[in-house]
């Protein structure tokens, strides 16, 4: 069994953000974090759900993922993603994030758990902690569709 633990965050909304991720399994432990000159918590949110996954070394693997983010869980579990995706994710933020999403989460048995935010989770805690700073570091990544969107790219 494999636990994923994510968070994400930003600093506006939008604003400068990033994700922190914490793989566990039996005595393995991995912690990841990335951060973003602009983005939304949303986004950072289903990007940590993302990079975790992405991380997995082996395939079909059973994962329980526990995040604090209601916009990923419901739309996983609740089954809208896949409304959005046949009717194209018309009026939809995120279409990037959820299609990639959707390929990695064919290659793994996922169930989610959702963890109250900010109310003592330990690894909710770190995960919040690790998104936090990756957030506030100095070369922040440029979350280039995010951007494109809103029409304010400038990659030189």
């Amino acid at each position: 069994m494999i636990e994923i633990f994510t968070d994400g965050a930003s600093s506006g909304n939008p604003g400068p953000g990033g994700y922190g991720v914490i793989l566990r399994s039996g005595k393995h432990y991995k912690e990841l974090s990335q951060g973003f000159r602009k983005t939304t918590n949303n986004r950072m949110e289903l990007l940590a759900v993302i990079k975790g996954l992405e991380a997995l070394k082996s395939l079909n693997q059973s994962v329980t993922i526990y995040s604090d983010s209601k916009y990923v869980i419901d739309a996983i579990e609740k089954r809208w993603v896949y409304g959005w995706l046949q009717k194209g994710f018309k009026d939809k933020k995120n279409k990037d994030l959820w299609l990639r999403y959707l390929e990695v989460s064919k290659l793994h048995q996922i169930k989610f758990v959702w963890v109250r935010g900010h109310a003592g989770h330990p690894e909710n805690e770190r995960c919040d902690e690790l998104a936090v700073a990756a957030g506030k570091q100095k070369d922040l990544l440029i979350d280039s569709v995010f951007e494109a969107e809103a029409g304010k790219v400038n990659l030189l």
